[in-house]
């Protein structure tokens, strides 16, 4: 994999008269890899590879420390000199966030995630010996976890570890001598840190919630609630200072990190820690670390790849010698999407989810003209993803030094970039937001020659997704948009929210690598009853949904398939009809227009939105907003006996084909922009980048020709605001780079004719052979909770037969397994 992510290509000249150039690249962004996000990486200091998406940097006795790994290819551990190398690597079948030591330095206890285990090994100085496992619920080899262990604490004396039930919505308190739960006491829902005092107290943070929950131990070491602390909305990461009276809390959705009193149980302070302008809502914290002498505090911000540092005040740090202010004092970069932080005397080391970000996957699921080019076998979005850990020596570092690291996060998030010019827009009033799943670019558009695509990777083309090819030509191809997604949890998220939360991201590793966790996400949690769906959910960013931004300014909205809870759904026992599950789309969402249920066609989602829209055109009237799903380009993979996938695209194609047709002949036509995007782009393969996929603008003021300039979703989102006049939703939007420049002067009014594809609509396929046996283990009534190297395999047969081997995941290699 390159060293950076291949996306720098913003700058193209225009390919065809007509088209502006795309502006010119600061000098300052030249050499700096360009994100999916639009952001760039600019580490201080030097990184190191480690396995996919860590999330703990726990210091261990003896010089180490230990780095726990929760990702899409291999969970466990891997143990870390202070210089970075890689001293050892064990590999559990599953982990999550918790790992800690015993008070003696002689055990180790970690997260086993969706094993229902702690898994407990003995440290040798400089290494983890495998010992045993703490059970906290008995399950099925292939059954998915009900506990979840998180964070890990571990008691005074060294006798109970007290485990944060992610699943369970409890604490486990495990005597260590006998490996049996004495005591679980109810926390509400998701716990997620665990933080033990040197007097005994234990505190657990409420990720569903807004507290920080204490325990006080008992003579038996069985722990008593002792109430609640202020804790922030949803809040995850805890950090004791070394005597136990200040506790920080991370509350990652609203940029912020309380500070607790712990012997007073007050709120001490809020340390504000949101990007320069914008919505609070877009740093995300989620790690925090303190200076070995308590008076400075780390803070790991996963959206602006980078640590914040705040020096504290006597009253904040509790430390009398502390001479800080506790206002951000500024910002560390580092690589994609920190996750912990550490530091040791003067440097500084961040755990990074994403590491150096994504590149090329020609060697993706579908048809190719060679095996040469299959790689490393990392061939989807989420799987080409790597963990890295960077050390920079810059604990220390203040005034001028400290400053310039600061401008360099700033430039590499596009914080001090000049403004776009405020190019005027047509008299647009209505937007049809349209939501489709899962394509890259050279899939569907790869044999438009006009633009930069790869024919030998081509799967869906002109043939069966005519419209798509169509609507291109006419009114835009795009040759450089980026989901900012890797899969449908974040894809839906960053679709309709500029934003996903730390929970989202830490968790949807483990339910795409087929290691339990249900669904929770879209609105769901914890399955799909209606008494399970809470209002304000685990995943739900904290400024709400494009439909939020809609209500706050009064703009009329309808909601077609998306965030709703329905019927028909693989036999799942749901109320009749189909409504929102957030409050205002409860109001505003249709509920004849089927969810995602892949054994219906888009068809009869096209006929639903139609009857509506025979509706509006008869009162002269329409939501000035529309979001439309049509989900069924995902497929249903080779499943024996179902639709193909070629005839899932089609079916989808014929769909959005009928949707414009009907708009360019109705009175709305000439006032309405169509944007119509993938959620993400896991499922294909693309020569530029993994997360490079298709997006259409229709709109008769839509001008044609290529337009090679970076777009990502969240520049959609902004063109979507501001031809609205809606706020932002987060740093990602407001510092986006909306599509200004793409509009015609007069526009071209002539109605469009919908294409039919020349693939039968009921083309089924066969009921036997390799690719109908492997679909039958694909779980596909929800949206990718199937597993996705197995769908990606199935994929491959559907394009190259079953003769060509399948190039699968690569993995760390020389590790312990358990």
């Amino acid at each position: 994999m390159p060293r950076y992510a291949a996306v720098i290509l913003a700058a193209l000249a225009a390919a065809c008269s007509g088209t502006p150039p795309a502006p010119a690249v600061p000098d300052a962004l030249r050499d700096m890899a360009r994100l999916p996000t639009g952001r760039r990486l600019d580490p201080a200091g030097r990184s190191v590879p480690v396995g996919a998406f860590p999330m703990s940097l726990v210091p261990a006795p003896g010089g180490r420390f230990v780095l726990v790994l929760s990702g899409w290819r291999e969970q466990g551990l891997q143990v870390l000199g202070r210089d970075g190398t890689v001293l050892q690597t064990i590999i559990q079948p599953a982990a999550f966030v918790g790992a800690a030591f015993t008070p003696d330095g002689g055990t180790l206890l970690v997260s086993g995630g969706n094993q229902d285990v702690v898994y407990r090994y003995r440290w040798a100085g400089d290494s983890a010996v495998p010992r045993d496992s703490l059970v906290l619920a008995a399950k099925a080899p292939k059954a998915a976890g009900t506990r979840y262990p998180a964070g890990i604490g571990i008691s005074r004396d060294g006798r109970f570890a007290y485990v944060a039930e992610n699943l369970g919505d409890s604490l486990a308190v495990v005597d260590l001598a006998t490996a049996r739960v004495v005591q679980r006491l109810p926390t509400g829902r998701y716990p997620y840190g665990v933080a033990v005092a040197p007097d005994g107290a234990v505190y657990v943070s409420q990720w569903n919630g807004d507290a920080v929950l204490a325990f006080r131990p008992r003579a038996d070491g069985t722990l008593q609630p002792e109430g609640r602390l202020p804790g922030g909305r949803h809040p995850s990461a805890l950090l004791l200072s070394r005597d136990g009276r200040r506790l920080f809390v991370a509350s990652a959705s609203t940029d912020r990190v309380t500070v607790l009193d712990t012997e007073r149980r007050a709120r001490v302070a809020e340390l504000l820690d949101p990007p320069p302008a914008g919505p609070a809502e877009g740093s995300t914290p989620n790690g925090l670390g303190l200076s070995e002498d308590g008076t400075r505090l780390y803070v790991a911000e996963g959206d602006a790849n980078a640590i914040a540092v705040f020096d504290l005040s006597a009253r904040v740090s509790g430390i009398a010698t502390a001479r800080g202010d506790d206002r951000l004092a500024g910002r560390i970069p580092t690589e994609w999407y920190p996750t912990a932080v550490a530091a040791y005397g003067d440097t500084l080391l961040a755990a990074n989810g994403k590491g150096r970000g994504t590149a090329a996957n020609p060697d993706g699921p579908g048809p190719r003209a060679s095996l040469e080019r299959q790689g490393s076998g990392r061939n989807s979005t989420l799987a080409q993803l790597s963990g890295t850990v960077t050390l920079a020596p810059v604990a220390r570092a203040s005034g001028e030094a400290l400053a310039a690291l600061t401008r360099r996060v700033a430039t590499a998030n596009l914080w001090d970039a000049p403004p776009m010019a405020r190019k005027r827009y047509p008299p647009l009033k209505y937007v049809i937001y349209v939501i489709k799943e899962n394509r890259t670019y050279d899939q569907v558009l790869g044999d438009l020659p006009q633009g930069d695509g790869d024919t030998s990777l081509v799967y869906f083309g002109r043939a069966i997704s005519p419209n798509h090819h169509a609507l291109a030509e006419r009114f835009g191809l795009y040759d450089r948009f980026f989901v900012n997604a890797e899969v449908s949890p974040d894809g839906h998220n960053w679709s309709l929210a500029a934003y996903t939360t730390d929970y989202l991201q830490k968790t949807v590793p483990s339910n795409y690598s087929g290691r339990g966790r249900s669904y929770d996400y879209e609105g769901l949690n914890r399955g799909w009853g209606a008494a399970n769906v809470p209002d304000d959910d685990v995943a739900e960013p904290a400024n709400g949904y494009l439909w939020d931004l809609a209500r706050r300014k009064g703009i009329t909205f309808r909601n077609y398939g998306e965030f709703v809870l329905g019927e028909g759904m693989e036999g799942k026992p749901l109320p009749a009809g189909y409504r929102g599950l957030k409050p205002f789309l409860r109001d505003n969402t249709c509920d004849s227009f089927p969810a995602y249920d892949l054994s219906i066609s888009d068809q009869r989602r096209a006929d639903v939105w139609l009857a509506e829209f025979a509706g509006f055109v008869r009162a002269g009237r329409m939501p000035q907003l529309q979001v439309l799903r049509l989900p069924n380009d995902h497929t249903m993979g080779m499943r024996a006996g179902q639709l193909s996938p070629r005839a899932y695209m089609a079916d989808n194609d014929l769909a959005l084909g009928r949707v414009i047709e009907a708009l360019s002949r109705s009175p709305f036509w000439r006032e309405t922009a169509v944007f119509v995007v993938e959620d993400d782009a896991q499922n294909g393969p693309d020569h530029v980048d993994s997360h490079r996929s298709p997006l259409l603008v229709v709109s008769p003021w839509a001008q044609a020709g290529v337009w090679h300039r970076f777009a990502n979703t969240t520049d959609v989102l902004r063109t979507i605001e501001e031809i609205l006049g809606l706020d932002a939703l987060s740093q990602f939007d407001h510092f986006g780079r909306p599509l200004r420049e793409i509009w015609r002067e007069v526009p071209d009014t002539t109605p469009y004719v919908a294409l039919r594809p020349a693939t039968p609509l009921d083309e089924r396929n066969p009921a036997t052979g390799t690719g109908a046996r492997l679909s039958e283990r694909l779980e596909l009534y929800v949206e990718d909770i199937a597993d996705e190297e197995l769908f990606n395999r199935v994929l491959w047969i559907a394009a190259k037969g079953e003769s060509r081997s399948y190039p699968g995941p690569s993995r760390l290699a020389g590790g312990v397994r358990w």
